[in-house]
């Protein structure tokens, strides 16, 4: 029986369906640690989530192979491993994590609570296991609860009670609004009810539309916190853990500062649109560059995400455009350090007027006109896009495709949006932040990156003279927290006004809301922030003629 252990926490950022080089990666952490035991994140080899990738046959052989492989490189007598995996097993495919140790594999444990809500559809593609026992390991009963195992008591209550010593849990928990606060609270919950220290593991980066934040903590039975790792970044760290009268201890250790609002949010959408371009293989991003704070805003991520050299904006001019958005966007490109064009639309716009002239004779002008010009422009950049390889980063906000204010193969086309899931509000804070601040890992240059103006001039489109947001919606104030109660709360009408809302401008944004579902289907992935971002938490129906007003 030993009394102390030297446990490393990789807290990683791996690659969705890149085994080997997963695989490397975390070989290559075991190396540089002088740890008795090397723990990784949920499903470390393959990625997190998998989706029906992990329902090929393919995938599972390949990943068997590269297990062994992890497996047989710990017989050098080094560390141990714990590696997150899928394991086929009687037909069905769990969810695991496997102990590797004198090279081989020594033990498997298997999810139990398999996660069926939000982002998360696992009940799809794998089976849950049995309420687990502990692992055996050198003398020391760990318990492995996975992930969601950990948000319901049963799991390390059983865990506990079949004599776990310390709960190690691995995670693919994604970032969204206040979650450190609700992990730190489940920890604590855990620890109280078995009196057992417990380890939270959580990966780092992008995948898709959801970005994992890491913050990995320790917390012991006294529910202090003894090593809080960064978030956002990728680090390996060695813990210290001493057997005790009252039980196991880790050392304390490092206790990082985590972000707080809007540093988190900015970080998550930088990191998930640089993982999001780098691993989809573009060379850059393309993007409009309006002199509006929308694209402003996008614009500073992606310099921070990927360079200045990798962005390319392009101002689309038209009459409607004023001098001081020309302005404002040459100045923004100036301080970002990124490449400007300008190419007028005026010259399609008028080709358009006189190609549909003789069928819209006699009919006035409305939006139809306002939306081929945005249609210009999203033609305008897929064709740069297409010429040379960028892809294009569309820069709509939350609130205007919550209420349909954005153009279908407008300013909607494109690959990515990491304003997606970011309301107008959250976009001024936003600004107003990184005019303040440089980000940490990024790329982008000191000091602010678009001038005052664009953040305080009021928002407009510009299709037609004297347009501004609010010609047609209310202030952005009113209509985001109208738009949290609905999307985000799953509020009626009623329970709004309580709150002090104008009955008919809630009823109308309602309206709103459902109608654009069609458009929202059709939108390109962006950065989930929230606990409902349209696409992977909120599934409505297009067809739906149910109203609460």
């Amino acid at each position: 029986m030993t009394d102390r252990l030297q446990i490393a926490f990789a807290q990683l950022n791996q690659t969705m369906g890149d085994l080997r080089g997963n695989a490397d990666a975390m070989l290559a952490a075991r190396a540089k640690q002088p740890a008795d035991l090397v723990v990784t994140c949920e499903l470390s080899l393959i990625g997190y989530p998998p989706e029906d990738l992990v329902l090929k046959p393919s995938l599972v052989r390949a990943a068997e192979a590269e297990l062994q492989r992890m497996a047989e490189a710990t017989g050098d007598g080094g560390p141990a491993m714990l590696v997150g995996s899928v394991l086929a097993e009687d037909g069905k495919l769990h969810n695991a994590m496997a102990l590797l140790d004198g090279g081989k594999i020594a033990a498997w444990t298997r999810k139990h609570e398999l996660p069926n809500y939000g982002v998360f559809d696992e009940k799809r593609v794998f089976a849950p296991g049995p309420l687990p026992g502990p692992l055996a390991f050198r003398g020391v009963r760990l318990g492995v609860p996975i992930c969601e195992d950990i948000w319901f008591p049963d799991v390390c209550e059983c865990l506990a009670e079949t004599g776990a010593e310390i709960l190690l849990v691995p995670n693919g928990s994604p970032y969204e609004l206040d979650k450190d606060d609700k992990r730190l609270s489940l920890a604590a919950m855990r620890v109280a009810e078995t009196g057992l220290p417990l380890a939270y593991l959580n990966r780092v980066g992008g995948q898709d539309e959801i970005v994992f934040d890491g913050a990995s903590f320790v917390m012991n039975a006294d529910r202090r916190i003894a090593v809080q790792l960064p978030d956002w970044e990728e680090r390996v760290t060695l813990t210290t853990w001493v057997r005790t009268a009252q039980g196991w201890v880790c050392e304390e250790g490092h206790k990082h500062r985590l972000d707080p609002y809007p540093e988190d949010i900015y970080h998550a959408m930088q990191i998930g649109l640089a993982d999001y371009v780098n691993r989809n293989r573009f060379p850059g991003v393309v993007l409009g560059l309006s002199g509006g704070i929308d694209s402003a805003l996008s614009a500073a991520v992606a310099v921070d995400a990927l360079g200045a050299d990798r962005v390319w904006c392009v101002m689309m001019s038209s009459r409607f455009t004023s001098e001081d958005s020309l302005d404002d966007a040459a100045e923004c490109a100036r301080m970002l350090g990124c490449r400007l064009d300008t190419i007028p639309i005026e010259p399609a716009v008028e080709a358009f007027d006189a190609m549909l002239a003789p069928v819209f004779e006699g009919k006035a002008r409305d939006i139809t006109e306002e939306n081929i010009q945005s249609r210009i422009r999203g033609l305008t950049l897929m064709a740069l896009s297409n010429k040379f390889g960028h892809m294009l980063l569309t820069t709509g906000n939350k609130s205007e495709m919550s209420v349909g204010y954005a153009t279908i193969y407008g300013d909607m086309a494109g690959g990515y949006s990491v304003l997606k899931d970011a309301y107008k509000t959250t976009v001024f804070a936003l600004s107003r932040w990184r005019n303040a601040n440089r980000p940490k890992l990024a790329l982008g240059p000191d000091g602010p990156v678009m001038p005052e103006r664009v953040i305080t001039k009021p928002p407009t489109a510009e299709l037609r003279e004297n347009q501004k947001d609010q010609d047609l919606l209310p202030p952005y104030e009113v209509l985001d927290p109208i738009l949290t109660g609905l999307v985000e709360e799953e509020l009626s009408v009623a329970e709004i006004v309580a709150r002090g809302f104008d009955r008919e401008t809630v009823a109308r944004i309602e309206r709103l809301l459902y109608v654009a579902e069609y458009k929202r289907r059709q939108s390109p992935p962006g950065v989930k922030i929230g606990v409902r971002n349209f696409g992977r938490d909120r599934r409505y129906p297009i067809t739906n003629a149910f109203r609460t007003s």
